[in-house]
């Protein structure tokens, strides 16, 4: 398991994945748990393109972030990630949001 925890502007973007997973035949299910820690603002955990990501856009959304306090567990597989990025986008609030994301 591993959790990274981050901060992203007001409009802003945190790349969680150096690197595009590579997962080329790997049907293992992955556990993900997102969780926004600052009040006032939204966050997306996505999946996408170096190119999404870089401008800013959601590839495929694999969660909202909701407030303080809420939790929100996704369970994908491995495979479906192949050659994306994970990353969290800054979606509502003027404010940095803190965050946490687990992976096992």
């Amino acid at each position: 398991m591993i959790t990274i925890t981050g901060n992203v502007a007001p409009k802003g973007k945190y790349l969680l994945t150096g690197a595009p997973v590579d997962s080329a035949g790997a049907v293992i299910p992955l556990k993900m748990s997102f969780e926004n820690m600052t009040a006032g603002t939204n966050l997306v955990l996505c999946t996408g393109t170096v190119a999404q990501f870089t401008a800013g856009v959601v590839g495929t959304q694999l969660s909202s972030s909701g407030g303080p306090g809420f939790q929100f567990l996704t369970i994908i597989d491995a495979v479906k990630l192949n050659g994306l990025v994970l990353y969290v986008l800054h979606t509502v609030g003027a404010v940095n949001a803190n965050f946490t994301f687990t992976i096992d």
